[in-house]
């Protein structure tokens, strides 16, 4: 690993690790000041991707924004996929307009030329359980309403609609998808795919990966992940709440509609992790669901926030053979 990224991993470990106060709270300007650098959305003219992105209210009554994102360089008139995401962070930290994930959301516009849109949600331990889960919501059904800002000049296919997002961002992304579908809304929208990168589930039994990397692996480990989890579950709630544990080990399996779109399971073999994802994956497919497991073996949780990593653009590459997959009519 480049030693530029080893710097860049240790100071946001430290930045997390001095903002994490003992109630439970975090020091939200201090973040900001270490490990949270923002990068603005640019509707007037595009970047050096041939990228624009605008920023959006999504849903008044809680004032959760969005950023859009559309690749105005590409001159093809048929509609778009879209892709909504969701920002990892422990449900605690960042945004949509994070560096980092602004970033990742252009390059995944250019790459597989969806429209992206970046979900700003609620964070814990101010809003809890389950405000994340009802911003996603409250994303989908304004795109269902209100479709594009008027400054998009690109038409979005919204039978192609794909959920993705990064380690708590992939906890979202599947219980909007189980919410929505259960939900029979009716059409434009269509749940076309799932992206789940290095998936943030959990459960009162630690995994062997948990374990293994403890001590090793940048970013998440036991401590950390105890807190996130208790900023963001119910009060007195523990890791086997149905908002954390999917899987099965530990309870009954999530019921799952017969609508929910088939995944994309990405699973880095350097994340503590991991065993989640592999454990994921295989409940989708008990329940009969289409899956495909992506592995690096040599990747760290959130190596996606790196371009310079060659495993970051095997990732983007994966999104657009996954996304090209799909086509607009229901999957059979």
């Amino acid at each position: 690993m480049p030693w530029t990224v080893r710097l860049q991993l240790r100071a946001l470990e430290a930045g997390v690790d001095a903002t994490q106060r003992r109630d439970g709270t975090i020091n939200r300007f201090l973040f900001s000041l270490l490990a949270d650098r923002q990068a603005p959305a640019n509707p007037a003219r595009p970047d050096a991707l041939g990228v624009r992105s605008v920023d959006v209210t999504v849903d008044a009554s809680t004032a959760v924004r969005a950023r859009v994102y559309f690749s105005s360089a590409e001159t093809e008139p048929s509609p778009r996929p879209v892709i909504v995401y969701f920002h990892g962070g422990g449900f605690t930290y960042f945004s949509a307009a994070t560096r980092p994930y602004d970033a990742l959301c252009r390059t995944i516009c250019r790459e597989t030329g969806a429209v992206v849109m970046s979900v700003s949600y609620r964070l814990a331990p101010e809003h809890r359980f389950p405000a994340a889960y009802d911003d996603g919501e409250a994303a989908l059904r304004y795109l269902a309403t209100t479709g594009l800002p008027a400054e998009i000049t690109v038409r979005a296919d919204l039978a192609r609609c794909f959920l993705a997002g990064d380690s708590a961002g992939a906890n979202i992304a599947h219980h909007v998808a189980q919410r929505w579908t259960a939900a029979a809304t009716p059409p434009p929208i269509r749940l076309a795919g799932l992206l789940i990168l290095a998936a943030y589930f959990g459960g009162v039994d630690r995994t062997e990966s948990e374990l293994a990397l403890e001590g090793v692996a940048p970013i998440v480990n036991l401590r950390r992940s105890d807190f996130w989890w208790k900023a963001f579950l119910p009060e007195g709630a523990d890791r086997n709440h149905p908002a954390a544990h999917v899987t099965g080990e530990a309870g009954p399996e999530p019921e799952l509609p017969e609508a929910f779109p088939p995944a994309m399971v990405v699973v880095g073999g350097l994340g503590p992790l991991q065993d989640y994802g592999r454990q994921y994956a295989a409940m989708l497919r008990r329940k009969g669901k289409e899956v495909r497991v992506v592995e690096f073996p040599d990747a760290v949780h959130a190596f996606y926030f790196f371009p310079v990593l060659p495993d970051t653009g095997k990732l983007v590459a994966e999104i657009k053979a996954f996304v090209g997959s799909i086509g607009p009519e229901p999957v059979a």
